[in-house]
């Protein structure tokens, strides 16, 4: 049995409770897939769980996120973030209620945000946690619309995209998180015109139900084509969530000084048969556009508080739609994470662990 914690200082801890667990199960990485990531790329593990010192607190987590960017981390290759490691639990964002606390400003039940999922249960520091009212919306929306990936969405469009009101944009894997937001706060902050790229007639439903002026469906093939029809005048902005045929077709379709923001590659990852390089970016050069990619966190401290701002009055008076497609138990979370490179989800994917919560 493994152990993530030291012992408590024992001239500081209180009593030890018999009802607090002890141990924790978490998920770990035990090999580096080669491709596609499968079942035995991990393995579940019970950890110790030790008196809390001062300032922390224990944390039941309730729900978890799965995203696309986890497996670039099970690579051991340098990136903007550090790879998981061998034998060790992954991390995610998750909400989780504390059930134990040392930590005046986090009383027992206080709902809490932070990036130890793939775990039951874990002992944190107070600082290393955010308080989330879940008065406001449901926990599984901190992960999603309220979380990194609506804010994802904020900074990718008006930060990077530089968007103005009126304009025309493009934004595939539009029935996902990311570009479900991105496409719903286009429409709110007056685009003239809003376009997505789903795969199949019930996402692509779904995303016109959000707002979308118009939906290509990528499954039916010509997706530069059915661009040309749903753009005939062309696009400002893009914003790129799977690479590959998507980011060809936007190239295609893009005015002078439009703006091609690069979020994800998800068609691309795990080394998939038939992906090629960008055979036309020359037409950035004619039409002075720009290309720019970007991740999330280098942009967090700046416009946190304008994305909140924005985002939690649009949530509270019913004025943006979002999704999660659930998944149950911990046992189910590498399941969920490999349908994600499937098209297995609508909106957000996330995986309830607690049920009662």
């Amino acid at each position: 049995m493994a152990s993530e914690y030291r012992p408590a200082d024992e001239s500081t801890a209180p009593e030890t409770r018999p009802d607090l667990p002890r141990t924790s199960r978490a998920v770990t990485l035990a090999s580096r897939p080669d491709g596609l990531p499968t079942p035995a790329d991990f393995e579940m593990k019970t950890l110790d769980l030790w008196e809390l010192n001062a300032g922390q607190v224990l944390i039941e987590n309730v729900v978890m996120s799965v995203d696309p960017y986890m497996r670039g981390r099970m690579d051991d290759r340098e990136s903007y973030i550090p790879p998981f490691e061998l034998g060790e639990p992954l991390t995610g964002g998750a909400v989780g209620r504390v059930i134990a606390s040392r930590a005046d400003d986090l009383p027992v039940g206080t709902h809490v945000q932070h990036f130890y999922g793939w775990r039951d249960r874990i002992v944190l520091d107070a600082e290393m946690v955010q308080p989330v009212d879940t008065d406001l919306a449901p926990a599984e929306a901190y992960l999603g619309i309220l979380g990194m990936t609506g804010l994802t969405a904020w900074v990718g469009l008006t930060v990077i995209g530089r968007f103005e009101k009126g304009e025309t944009v493009f934004v595939s894997a539009a029935a996902g998180a990311v570009g479900s937001a991105v496409g719903q706060i286009a429409k709110l902050l007056g685009a003239g015109r809003v376009i997505g790229s789903a795969g199949g007639r019930e996402k692509v439903e779904y995303v016109k139900s959000l707002g979308f002026d118009a939906v290509i469906d990528y499954k039916a093939g010509d997706v530069a084509g059915q661009l040309k029809d749903a753009a005939p005048d062309g696009i400002d902005i893009y914003f790129d969530n799977v690479g590959g045929e998507h980011l060809e077709a936007a190239l295609a379709s893009i005015r002078k000084n439009a703006r091609i923001v690069l979020c994800g590659a998800i068609s691309i990852m795990n080394g998939r048969a038939g992906s090629t390089g960008i055979r036309n970016t020359a037409a950035l050069i004619g039409k002075g556009a720009t290309m720019q990619g970007f991740t999330v966190g280098q942009y967090q401290q700046d416009h946190q508080e304008e994305f909140y701002a924005h985002m939690a009055p649009w949530v509270s008076e019913g004025r943006i739609q979002w999704k999660t497609t659930q998944r149950h138990g911990l046992e189910n979370a590498v399941p969920a994470f490999l349908e994600l490179f499937e098209g297995g989800n609508t909106g957000k994917m996330v995986v309830v662990l607690d049920e009662s919560a």
